[in-house]
C-alpha cells in the first residue's frame, strides 16, 4: 500500500458538474495496456486501491476517482446524493483522460455505480466502451444486503447523528466485525480511512451518502437485470466471511447471473482489496489472461 502522504502528493483534480473531484492515474501514456477504471466504495475512497495498484499497474493504465462526498473529493452537504450522479462523473473522468474503451474493477458502493454503467453500456447510452467488470464484495442484490446498524440509522431522520457518532474507535469496531478474522485492518489502515473520512468536514454527509441502499431497491430491476443481460464478461470475487455481502451473496450471484463466474475467498471479509491484495490481482489477472486482455 502507499501512505496516506504519498497519495495525497499524486492526486489530481477534476472539475464536472460544477464540482472539484480528486483522481489518480497510472501509466496513462502507456498505449501498449487497456485501461481500468477503479471504483471505491463506502464510507472510505481510492486510497483503498493502494494495496493492489503497482501491481494491476504493471497490465493496466489505471484511472481511479475519489467520488463525490469521498476521500479527497468535494463534499457538498446540500444536495442528495445519487448513484447516477456518481456514474456521470466516471464517465466524466474517462472523458477527461480521453479513454474510449475500459474495463472495470469495482467494490462495496463502487459495484452500484458499475451496475449503472453496465445498464448505460447496454442501452448504448455509454460515453466509452465497457470490455469487462470484476465486482468485488458488494450489494448486488438488495434483498442479499445485510445492513449494519449503524448504516440503518443513518436512513431515519435522525440520520445526521451518524455523523456525530463516528470516530475512529468507531470505525476500528466496525472493521473488526466485517474484516475476516485473520486478516483485520492494521493501525495505520485504519488511520489512513479515517483521515479520509474526516477530510473537509465528511462526517457530516455520512448519513447522505447511504442514500445508495434505498436506491438500490428502487433500481432493482435496472441494476440486477444488468448483470443478468450483460454482453462483456463479469467475475466476482467474493470475501466469504463477510457478514455484510459475504457467502450468501456469492451463492445467490451463482444462483441468479446466467453463466456466473464467481470465486469465494472463504476467510476474507468484505475489503478483499486490503485483506488479500495478492489473492485479488491473481483472480483478477487470471479473469483477463483467460480473455486475453493481457498477456501472461
Amino acid at each position: 500500500m502507499k501512505s496516506v502522504v504519498a497519495w495525497r502528493k499524486e492526486a489530481k483534480t477534476l472539475a464536472a458538474g460544477g464540482r472539484r473531484l480528486a483522481y489518480w492515474t497510472a501509466h496513462e501514456k502507456d498505449e501498449t495496456k487497456p485501461w481500468l477504471l477503479l471504483i471505491h466504495g463506502y464510507p472510505t475512497s481510492s486510497w483503498d486501491w493502494t494495496f493492489v495498484w503497482r501491481d494491476l499497474g504493471r497490465h493496466f493504465r489505471l484511472a481511479a476517482l475519489d467520488m463525490l462526498g469521498f476521500g479527497l473529493s468535494e463534499k457538498p452537504k446540500d444536495i442528495q446524493y445519487a448513484i447516477s450522479m456518481q456514474a456521470d462523473f466516471q464517465e466524466a473522468l474517462l472523458e477527461h483522460l480521453g479513454v474510449g474503451e475500459a474495463h472495470i474493477l469495482a467494490h462495496d458502493y463502487g459495484d452500484t455505480v458499475a451496475q449503472e454503467l453496465l445498464a448505460r453500456h447496454q442501452e448504448g447510452t455509454l460515453s466509452f466502451l465497457l470490455k469487462s467488470v470484476v465486482f468485488l464484495n458488494g450489494g448486488l442484490f438488495p434483498e442479499q444486503h445485510r445492513a449494519r446498524p449503524i448504516q440503518k440509522l443513518g436512513l431515519t431522520p435522525l440520520g445526521f447523528v451518524l455523523g456525530l457518532m463516528l470516530s475512529r474507535a468507531r470505525l476500528r469496531k466496525t472493521f473488526d466485525e466485517i474484516f475476516g478474522p485473520n486478516t483485520r485492518a492494521a493501525d495505520e489502515e485504519i488511520d489512513a480511512h479515517w483521515s479520509m473520512i474526516v477530510e473537509q468536514g465528511g462526517k457530516r454527509v455520512m448519513h447522505k451518502l447511504l442514500r445508495y441502499i434505498p436506491e438500490r431497491r428502487e433500481n432493482r430491476a435496472r441494476w440486477v437485470g444488468a448483470l443478468q443481460a450483460a454482453p462483456v464478461p463479469m467475475r466476482l470475487i467474493n470475501g466469504g466471511a463477510d457478514p455484510v455481502s459475504g457467502a450468501h451473496l456469492y451463492h445467490h450471484y451463482r444462483d441468479l447471473v446466467p453463466g456466473a463466474d464467481a470465486v469465494l475467498l472463504e476467510t476474507i471479509g468484505h475489503y478483499p482489496q486490503t485483506e488479500a491484495p495478492q489473492a485479488v490481482v491473481s483472480q483478477f489477472l487470471e479473469f483477463h489472461q483467460r480473455m486475453r486482455t493481457i498477456t501472461a
